[in-house]
C-alpha cells in the first residue's frame, strides 16, 4: 500500500525589524572634548614627572633610575585621585581612555627621563 503523502505547510516567518538607538551628538562631542583635556594634563604631568625623575638619577648613578621608576609607577597609581584634585572628574572616562592616559604617562614620563639623563642633557 502507498503511504499517504504529507503535505507541507509553510509557516510565516517572523520579521524582524531593526531599530537603532539614538544618538546623542553633542554629548559623544563634549566626552571626546572632555578626554582630550585630561590627556593634556596627563602629558603635562609625565613631562613634570620625567624631569623630576631625570634630576633624582643625576643625583646617585647607582639607585637613581630605581627611585625614578618607583616614582612614576606611584604617580600612576594615584593618578585617578590627583586628577580628582586638579577638579577633573575621571570616574566620567571609559576605563579604556584611562588604561591609554596610564600607558601614555608611563611612556613618557619615563622616555623623557631617558632623554634628560643622557648625552646632550646630561
Amino acid at each position: 500500500m502507498a503511504k499517504k503523502r504529507r503535505r507541507i505547510i509553510e509557516e510565516k516567518e517572523e520579521e524582524y525589524q531593526f531599530t537603532p538607538s539614538e544618538f546623542d551628538e553633542r554629548e559623544f562631542i563634549l566626552k571626546d572634548i572632555y578626554g582630550t583635556k585630561v590627556l593634556f594634563v596627563v602629558t603635562g604631568l609625565a613631562v613634570l614627572v620625567g624631569v623630576v625623575g631625570a634630576l633624582l638619577c643625576g643625583l646617585n648613578d647607582d639607585w637613581g633610575w630605581g627611585v625614578a621608576t618607583a616614582v612614576s609607577f606611584l604617580v600612576m597609581l594615584i593618578m585617578k585621585r590627583l586628577l580628582m584634585f586638579l577638579g577633573f572628574r575621571a570616574d566620567l572616562l571609559e576605563m579604556k581612555t584611562m588604561l591609554m592616559n596610564y600607558l601614555l604617562f608611563l611612556m613618557l614620563g619615563l622616555g623623557i627621563c631617558m632623554v634628560l639623563i643622557n648625552a646632550p642633557f646630561a
